[in-house]
């Protein structure tokens, strides 16, 4: 999977409503509770700060024509989280995959559909199967934590689509949260 990034922005850079952002998630982190109820405190949290005009500096709203752009807003120095914000144009999607650790993800702009999977049996061998089709709206959000946490994400509005992503790993390190690609199934459309 080829994403842009973008050089990781110190928190010198982030808006004070980013700031706070943060602020909320690292208290939420150091309760040391399991990965599902992380990413359901973490995705409250951020619903809060969705579609509000001062979180994203103008030089983190910046997309490309090539492919969705993964601007890294924050990683925790230990590890334990990261908040990047993706830019979309109209039709950029990812490929189906999963994560390496929890991850929320709310639209903060425009409009994003969203196919889920699972991972089903067939015999000796696993296919993927869709699960459910999501249209994520503006304020929109969705935890994760795995394993179940398979899905694919496309822009499907006519202008920019923004989305902010919190995961439980260190973007910056490991230059995504994603663990896995899966092939699309055969006989899907992407």
């Amino acid at each position: 999977m080829t994403v842009t990034t973008t050089a990781p922005i110190s928190d010198t850079h982030l808006t004070p409503l980013a700031v706070s952002l943060v602020g909320e998630i690292r208290t939420i982190v150091r309760r040391s509770v399991a990965p599902g109820p992380t990413a359901d405190l973490v995705a409250e949290a951020l619903r809060g700060y969705l579609g509000h005009p001062a979180l994203l500096a103008p030089e983190q709203r910046v997309g490309s024509a090539d492919r969705y752009v993964q601007h890294v807003l924050h990683a925790e120095p230990d590890g334990s989280f990261s908040v990047v914000a993706l830019v979309w144009l109209p039709g950029q999607r990812t490929e189906i995959h999963d994560h390496v650790a929890w991850c929320v993800a709310g639209v903060h702009q425009g409009q994003e559909s969203e196919r889920r999977y699972r991972l089903g049996s067939e015999g000796s061998t696993s296919r993927l199967v869709a699960t459910q089709e999501v249209e994520n709206t503006l304020g929109s959000v969705s935890g994760f934590a795995p394993p179940g946490d398979i899905h694919e994400v496309c822009s499907s509005c006519e202008g920019t689509a923004i989305s902010i992503h919190v995961s439980g790993a260190d973007v910056q390190r490991l230059s995504s949260s994603i663990r896995r690609v899966y092939p699309r199934p055969e006989g899907e459309r992407g």
